[in-house]
């Protein structure tokens, strides 16, 4: 996955097929999404809480990110994710008909995650101190993850719009809320890559 087709993405959404198919979205997909996000938000809480000035600035070499520029992109780009869904994605057409929706859910939820194959950041999603500091940028974090479960909870149409993705597959509004989830779960393992380092600052 490029670093080209993963801006283009976030920032350039063309619209699905005219003739597509609106799926209905159940109480069990709403039900999974929100456990996700929820246990996905957890897992930074936890991976985050009682870090000292050194373990939230450590780097395990001059080209890897800190805790803290780890937690500054999750953060924002929990912010531009939901934007793309609110702004582009449930504006979209539906899907194709005879799409397999559960198969892509799961694949979202499986190969976002997985960091056996390593990303340039686009560059929207870089790290820049724009929140200030570590702390603000975990704070922010927790207040946009509330305003994306607010989102799933508030629709019944996430299931009716669908827009690209860099898989090369159309993702659902609820697929893209998955998304998020799976995105922070991604980059929390890399903050736990961080960590488990032999330098990790002991304090």
């Amino acid at each position: 996955m490029s670093q080209r087709r993963i801006l283009a993405c976030f920032v350039l959404l063309a619209s699905a097929a005219a003739t597509g198919s609106a799926q209905s979205l159940t109480a069990a997909d709403r039900d999974k999404a929100m456990q996700y996000l929820e246990s996905t938000n957890q897992a930074i809480v936890d991976a985050t809480n009682g870090l000292s000035p050194a373990q939230w600035t450590f780097k395990a070499g001059p080209d890897r990110w800190s805790i803290a520029e780890v937690m500054e992109h999750i953060a924002a780009g929990e912010d531009l994710m939901r934007g793309m869904i609110e702004d582009s994605v449930l504006k979209a057409p539906p899907r194709a008909a005879g799409e397999d929706v559960a198969a892509i859910d799961a694949f979202v939820m499986s190969a976002v995650p997985d960091r056996s194959t390593r990303m340039q950041a686009p560059e929207p999603l870089k790290p820049t101190n724009r929140f200030g500091s570590p702390e603000e940028s975990r704070k922010h974090f927790l207040e946009s993850r509330s305003a994306t479960e607010r989102l799933l909870d508030g629709r019944s149409d996430l299931r009716a719009h669908a827009a690209d993705s860099p898989f090369g597959k159309k993702l659902d509004a609820y697929e893209w809320n998955l998304f998020i989830g799976a995105h922070s779960d991604r980059h929390t393992k890399q903050m736990l890559e961080v960590k488990a380092d032999p330098s990790f600052p002991k304090k």
